[in-house]
């Protein structure tokens, strides 16, 4: 668990990361990037194959981010400056450098593509009622576990009705959502690590795999054989990520 005074953006250049913070994980997929805004204490996690670049923004630019933990997709031109940032020319004296203008003209488009970007629905919120904590424990160990909202309250000695409005009220969304966006955190990480569809719709608790291939493309925005294939083909970056002691910005 760390902290920063500056925010900063953790892209996964390729692979899956998480970035967990006190509001819960923010899963980032290949061409997503997290904001975490300065101050929040977080951990990152890398699935698979994964290549994490970061770079730190100051407080100038900061002001065009979320005041919250936040995904966005990376546009092509956003990716190429992400990839420029973190480069050899942070670390290699023989590769081009940028001057200290030119960096700050880089961040500064970059953010302007960021903030053009809608947030993705990417960010599981982490409860903080002890209920909720009892079944998003159970959940995480066990995703598939299809029980039912009143099954759940009757194995931790609450009513259907109360978890209902809890989840309402705290995490801003039904249980059926949160467990979905539970269930696609796991497919992520289990598409990484090279299972196909039909395993891990049945290991993330989906009845048949076209429920979860729907299920998946309506958050992702691929299905989840596309997004497999496009992990498997995706090339190197050519140069080296810049070493993770000494981040960008």
């Amino acid at each position: 668990m760390q902290s920063h005074p500056r925010g900063h953006l953790v892209y996964a250049a390729r692979g899956v990361l998480s970035v967990h913070t006190e509001r819960g994980t923010s899963i980032v997929p290949a061409n997503r990037v997290a904001w975490t805004p300065a101050g929040f204490t977080h951990y990152h996690r890398a699935h698979g194959d994964t290549d994490m670049r970061i770079i730190f923004l100051p407080a100038s630019l900061t002001r065009l981010a979320p005041g919250h933990p936040a995904v966005f997709m990376v546009s092509g031109l956003a990716r190429e400056i992400l990839l420029t940032l973190t480069g050899p020319g942070n670390y290699d004296p023989a590769a081009r450098q940028y001057d200290r203008a030119a960096r700050a003209r880089l961040r500064r488009v970059l953010v302007d593509e960021l903030h053009e970007a809608r947030e993705q629905p990417l960010q599981l919120p982490e409860p903080h009622d002890d209920r909720l904590q009892a079944i998003a424990r159970l959940l995480y160990e066990q995703p598939a576990d299809s029980s039912s909202l009143a099954e759940l309250g009757q194995a931790i000695g609450a009513s259907a009705r109360t978890l209902s409005r809890l989840f309402h009220d705290e995490l801003g969304m039904t249980f059926y959502q949160w467990r979905t966006q539970l269930r696609i955190y796991h497919a992520l990480v289990l598409l990484a690590d090279g299972h196909d569809t039909t395993h891990v719709a049945h290991a993330c608790g989906w009845a048949n795999p076209s429920s979860f291939i729907a299920a998946f493309t309506s958050i992702i925005g691929t299905t989840p054989g596309r997004h497999r294939t496009s992990e498997q083909h995706r090339a190197r970056p050519p140069e080296r990520a810049a070493p993770l002691c000494a981040p960008a910005g």
